[in-house]
């Protein structure tokens, strides 16, 4: 596994190569945020957006998904995985806000977390994305690139890549390490042929040893 000092080093070069990197779903506020990222689980970003376009449009707030049944919402994200538990996440996280937080997305880890459907990977993003606090979200790119790279050992959990990465960078590159690790899991770090030899950069930590 590489040091510390070379696991920023490769993260810092990630970074560098997508710099502009931005939330890839479309939300308008905290609550679609948190809509959008807990209908994210096993499918993608695109085929999220796909649906939250009449999704958000229909049922833009808390108030209004909460005098939902999940039977209503079922339809608008049929085409996505797990629609059946998402759908029922939807309503139910919604009625919570409603009931517990005047209608309001929580700030603080704890309560999101207490909102159904919403774990830390979710919970890390709204924190991050949606109030600018610091946490570090890792999900399947973000994890495949960290073992890819040894900066994680291959059985690692979540939890242990994300206290591993939050231990090498600082806090004020967490949002944007997730956020490039994203796209350079994507369109560089395939799960198969991946390119990455052809960023040597990466490396020099390595060759300098």
């Amino acid at each position: 596994m590489l040091t510390k000092e070379c696991t920023r080093h490769v993260i810092e070069e990630i970074i560098h190569l997508f710099p502009d990197a931005e939330p890839a779903l479309d939300y308008e506020n905290n609550f679609q945020l948190v809509c959008a990222v807990l209908l994210s689980a096993q499918t993608t970003d695109i085929a999220v957006n796909k649906v939250t376009k009449d999704l958000f449009r229909d049922f833009p707030t808390p108030e209004t998904m909460a005098k939902a049944t999940p039977e209503i919402i079922e339809p608008y994200i049929k085409t996505i995985g797990l629609y059946h538990n998402k759908s029922e996440y939807l309503v139910q996280t919604a009625q919570k806000l409603v009931e517990d937080y005047q209608g309001r997305v929580p700030g603080k880890r704890r309560d999101l977390e207490s909102l159904p459907g919403v774990g830390r990977k979710t919970a890390s993003v709204v924190l991050s994305v949606g109030f600018d606090t610091p946490a570090f979200a890792v999900d399947t790119h973000v994890s495949r690139v960290s073992k890819h790279h040894h900066i994680a050992e291959p059985d690692w959990t979540p939890r242990q890549i994300e206290k591993r990465i939050c231990e090498c960078i600082p806090e004020s590159e967490w949002l944007k390490a997730h956020l490039a690790m994203i796209l350079f899991g994507r369109q560089i770090c395939h799960p198969k042929n991946p390119e990455c030899e052809n960023y040597p950069q990466l490396y020099t930590c390595l060759t300098e040893e």
